[in-house]
């Protein structure tokens, strides 16, 4: 294992315990029945220290930009436990305003993460790759939002507060933004990608060569 790779799995290592055992002292709980402060920050800080990170570190650059992009599209297959949301919200547990564009939309991303990462992980399918991430990250985006505004939204409904709480804390603090910088990745790993080239598009005494 690289340097690099050492130090992100001690860095994820350290992140995820934070997440757990913030969730377990209630330091995510909040009283005001929306995800609060402590929940946006936890779930902010990682993704903006990857950006200044990647942004700044050219060796980080290029360690992130060499990782395997089918595997990074499959870990998004963990996503599929968005029925979680629906099954919750069936059971009057999680308001319907989050819980169900949340669940339905990470059970699509979830159910067709290890079709994309084997047959869209090319060159050749690099703008269909691309934007099946950016549905990822919208569905993330959209969840967060809703999860946020939902007691504003739907004053009457089921509260947010399960989901500052264990075990579905950890998918706000840890899980989501884990996702996020995932898809930002492949994106990234996409945009570099270069079309195969065609043989019936090489020139015609190369094409001979070649047959030759």
């Amino acid at each position: 294992m690289t340097r690099y790779g050492k130090l992100l799995t001690a860095l994820l290592a350290g992140w995820f315990t934070f997440a757990l055992v913030g969730s377990a002292l209630h330091l995510f709980t909040n009283a005001a029945n929306q995800i609060g402060i402590a929940v946006a920050l936890s779930a902010s800080s990682p993704i903006l220290i990857f950006f200044l990170w990647f942004a700044t570190s050219e060796n980080f650059r290029r360690y992130t930009l060499s990782l395997d992009s089918k595997s990074l599209t499959s870990l998004q297959s963990w996503r599929v436990v968005g029925v979680v949301f629906v099954l919750m919200e069936a059971r009057g547990i999680l308001p319907a305003i989050f819980a169900l564009p949340a669940g339905y939309g990470d059970i699509f991303i979830g159910a067709t993460a290890s079709s994309v990462a084997l047959w869209l992980a090319k060159p050749n399918y690099r703008n269909t790759f691309i934007v099946w991430q950016l549905l990822g990250i919208t569905d993330l985006l959209t969840a967060v939002t809703l999860g946020t505004t939902a007691r504003l939204l739907d004053p009457h409904g089921p509260l947010m507060t399960p989901m500052t709480v264990l075990p579905l804390s950890l998918i706000p603090t840890f899980l989501v933004p884990l996702f996020f910088i995932l898809h930002v990745i492949c994106i990234a790993q996409a945009k570099s990608w270069k079309k195969a080239v065609r043989p019936a598009s090489l020139p015609q005494t190369q094409a001979i060569r070649m047959v030759g």
